[in-house]
């Protein structure tokens, strides 16, 4: 009668032997023993209706792969290997247990449950791991799960742990035994990947208490025990299920609880088996097999036996093999059921919880259901891990508070920009306002409000506006700064232009320069800035352009990262425009610093800022510089940023007009007339100090000058001889002619000539570019008419008078002394000759009182 063979692959213990690396069983299988007790019972037993065992690996797939041949159906409870699941080579091949590759579908499952979309993998570089992990890559693959790294070691997993870190694995989805798995772990402590956003699964066929049997092998010197257990904690495994949980009754009429407490009762003292179950039911499904076979054949109209049964007997080996499949009931392991020769069996999770293993959850293959023990399963997070570093995009936008309080600042400067336009609109004919270019001051309050304004557009971003309207502004506040500062500055320049057109260029003093030709000045200016922005504009528009940053921590400290976005206006050549801007405005300071050093000296208030233009320039260039370089290392901070730019634009437009207007206003409300009148004098001084130096100058250059010069002095220095020998002919004919009345008349006709070209020889001008003037004569009445007047009463009346008498001493003098003061006097600096003689009495009489001369001499030093 045929029979069963119970094949087991006996163990033995002669070479060559293999060593069995499954389920944790250190059972050492002899190929030829057997091999060979299998064809012995083949060839010397009854006819066998099944084979019943096969637990080594490599034994049972030659096995396997040659029962066709005898039409024998083939049941394993103990063979996990994936490599029998290849039913084009095993056809006749089935097994109560499931492969290593059941897990799988339950991996995938718990993967979906808890929303991993991204794992990577770590293999032992073994057969049975490598084709688990083939079979899940493509089961993962089918449910669109991305596997972001797949490494595989041999002996040291380091290196592979330290890559699956730099690749951002979150979700690691281990394939090795046990003495490998200390050191994957001890690696994993290592390099920080533990923890809160780390979750480990590996197999759970592991030993009880494994880690404490492998921890000396694991580099124990550089992993304590107490890192190991650290790194380990919170780890997944994933196994079959030995025996069902469910309290329902088997078809053995008991239940798994207590078919295992008759187990145990009946081992005595022998170590369990983590396949006695499934041993159990494979008993039972061999029964079940046979009895449905034996109802086929009886059902057939042929009346053959199963008794009838040889190794030639295709089609009953075919009824045998149908009847197989169609096994369908609930043992002590669970639902007994086949597809494809591979067992659906239950799948249990367990995780490593304070250095114990701890049931978690089951996965039913039949049901293709998950179900999570309630309160068991623990992460070290508040939340499950992430399956990889999650990175929130956050825009980083400028605070809604700081925004309010720069504009509040920016509004007050505003109001006292409007305060300063209308106090200068109100004085504009008061002389001090009047006289400092009413219309160059609301210009440069024009500018003042222009850049203020630009704080407004500056505070706006994407929480305040969209992207369109974010990037129609990056070019309208960079035409309003860039216009304010030129229309605020360049008025100013303008006017410190025109004080120094007047007071410094001689040629121009007698000239008027207007406002409008100041404002031709400014509009000049302006036009230069126009073209380069509207050049800026067509060539090369500024765009809104995305930074992205390095990522950073969570604040809240949730496992995600965030990676900050900011917006920046740009375009292609950011930096040539920039310099051209720079470039222009730099030139427009430096030209208004060179214009108020040159009117440094101009003491009228009223038309000179040069001093407040000097320290405007200065705290503008200062802190734009200061300004530019904070704003540069801030790029990544849209508040600090906004609130540099902000501050800047404040202070410099708000100390600019106040340098320009606060001195106007209190010296209006003070002394309007000592703002133009009280330097006046000192101004005229510095004049001519500085025409002195000119003149000096001038002079030291010119030798031709300085050579006709010498030669006038040498002129000068001898008419001044003969006019001293002449006045002494002339003393000498004064006094005969005292002496002899009578002859006065002829003496003053003969000598009237003479004397009269005398004295019109100091009447000349020297009319050269280089040299003095040394002596000018003018001729306001006509000598003659003195020179000619008698007095026939004296003449006539007492010839013989004594001429030492008062009355004639009084006349000589009053004819000598005017002669002799004009004479001599140049000689030694001169006076004017229209001062009246010292020695003339005023009681004089009309007669005898000193006449004017009828001449002006004017002496200059030569």
């Amino acid at each position: 009668m045929p029979s069963l063979a119970a094949w087991h692959g006996a163990p033995v213990q002669y070479q060559p032997q293999e060593t069995w690396p499954g389920r944790g069983s250190n059972l050492q299988c002899d190929n030829a023993k057997g091999l060979k007790a299998f064809y012995d019972a083949i060839k010397y037993g009854p006819n066998h209706l099944m084979v019943f065992g096969g637990v080594c690996p490599s034994v049972t797939s030659i096995i396997a792969e040659s029962l066709q041949g005898w039409n024998l159906v083939q049941l394993s409870f103990a063979a996990t290997t994936p490599v029998l699941a290849d039913k084009k080579k095993y056809p006749y091949f089935f097994r109560t247990v499931p492969s290593d590759n059941a897990v799988n579908p339950a991996i995938l499952k718990l993967l979906k449950h808890y929303q991993w979309r991204r794992v990577g993998t770590l293999t032992q570089d073994v057969q049975r791991f490598s084709e688990v992990r083939n079979d899940l890559t493509g089961v993962l693959y089918g449910e669109d799960i991305e596997i972001s790294d797949t490494e595989s070691f041999s002996n040291d997993p380091c290196t592979s742990v330290k890559k699956l870190k730099g690749n951002d694995v979150r979700i690691i989805l281990g394939q090795f035994d046990q003495n490998m798995a200390a050191k994957v772990f001890c690696c994993a402590y290592e390099e920080n990947m533990y923890g809160s956003k780390y979750q480990w699964i590996i197999p759970g066929w592991y030993e009880p208490s494994w880690w404490e049997q492998v921890h000396a092998e694991a580099n124990s010197s550089r992993c304590l025990r107490k890192h190991l257990l650290t790194a380990m904690e919170g780890y997944i495994g994933v196994d079959f299920e030995p025996l069902s949980s469910k309290q329902i009754k088997t078809i053995s009429g008991k239940t798994p609880q207590q078919y295992e407490r008759e187990y145990n009762n009946k081992r005595s003292g022998v170590g369990p088996s983590k396949f006695h179950g499934y041993a159990y039911d494979g008993i039972w499904v061999i029964a079940k097999t046979l009895q449905r076979a034996m109802e086929t054949l009886h059902a057939s109209s042929r009346h053959q036996r199963i008794q009838d049964f040889n190794y030639t007997d295709h089609t009953l080996g075919k009824i045998i093999l149908n009847a197989m499949n169609e096994t369908n009931f609930f043992g002590v392991t669970g639902q007994v059921v086949f597809r494809n020769g591979e067992r659906m069996g239950t799948i249990k999770f367990t995780q490593f919880q304070d250095s114990r293993e701890v049931k978690v959850g089951e996965y039913n293959a039949v049901a293709d259901t998950l179900e999570i023990i309630n309160d068991t399963i623990r992460f070290q997070g508040s939340e499950p891990p992430k399956d990889k570093t999650i990175i929130l995009e956050q825009l980083r936008k400028i605070s809604l508070p700081l925004y309010s309080i720069l504009s509040a600042l920016t509004i007050l400067g505003m109001i006292m920009a409007s305060a300063f336009l209308f106090f200068n609109i109100k004085n504009r004919n008061q002389k001090l306002i009047k006289m400092s270019s009413p219309y160059m001051n609301n210009l440069i309050i024009l500018g003042g409000m222009l850049s203020y304004a630009s704080i407004f557009l500056f505070g706006l971003d994407g929480s305040f506006v969209s992207e369109k309207t974010f990037e129609t502004l990056c070019t309208v506040r960079t035409w309003i700064l860039t216009v304010g500062y030129t229309t605020a500055f360049g008025a100013m320049f303008a006017k410190t232009w025109r004080v120094h057109a007047i007071f410094k260029n001689v040629k121009m003093k007698k000239k008027i320069i207007k406002d409008q030709k100041l404002l031709v000045i400014v509009g000049g200016m302006l036009l230069i800035d126009l073209c380069i922005l509207i050049c800026w504009q067509a060539v090369d528009p500024l765009r809104r352009t995305v930074e992205r940053y390095s990522m950073e921590p969570d604040p809240a400290g949730r496992d995600i990262s965030i990676r900050p976005l900011l917006e920046h206006c740009e375009n292609t050549h950011m930096t040539i425009w920039l310099g051209i801007v720079y470039a222009y405005k730099g030139l427009l300071m430096l030209f208004g610093c060179f214009l108020a050093w040159e009117t440094r000296n101009v003491s009228i208030p009223a038309l000179n800022d040069s001093k407040y233009i000097g320290m405007s320039v200065y705290n503008v260039g200062i802190m734009c510089i200061i300004g530019a370089a904070v704003s540069f290392l801030t790029r990544d901070q849209p508040n600090v940023q906004f609130c540099i730019v902000a501050l800047v634009i404040i202070f410099c437009s708000t100390i600019t007009l106040c340098l320009v207007f606060v001195p106007k206003l209190i010296t209006l409300r003070t002394n309007p007339d000592a703002a133009t009148q009280n330097r006046r004098f000192q101004f005229t001084q510095n004049q001519k100090k500085e025409d002195s130096k000119t003149s000096t100058s001038v002079t030291s250059v010119n030798q031709a000058s300085t050579s006709r010069l010498e030669g006038l002095q040498s002129e000068n220095h001898r008419l001044r001889m003969k006019i001293t020998e002449l006045d002494k002919d002339l003393e000498e004919v004064t006094m005969q002619l005292q002496d002899t009345p009578e002859k006065t008349t002829y003496i003053k006709q003969n000598h009237y000539q003479e004397l009269n070209d005398i004295l019109n020889l100091g009447n000349f001008t020297e009319s050269t570019d280089g040299g003095k003037a040394i002596l000018k004569n003018h001729l306001d009445q006509n000598p003659q008419l003195q020179w000619n007047t008698t007095e026939p009463s004296r003449t006539c009346k007492d010839p013989i008078e004594d001429i030492n008498s008062p009355e004639h001493i009084q006349r000589r003098l009053s004819l000598q002394l005017p002669i002799l003061h004009h004479a001599y006097l140049p000689s030694i600096g001169g006076v004017d000759a229209s001062c009246v003689s010292p020695c003339v009495s005023p009681t004089a009489s009309p007669r005898h009182r000193h006449v004017p001369p009828s001449f002006r001499v004017m002496v200059s030093g030569l």
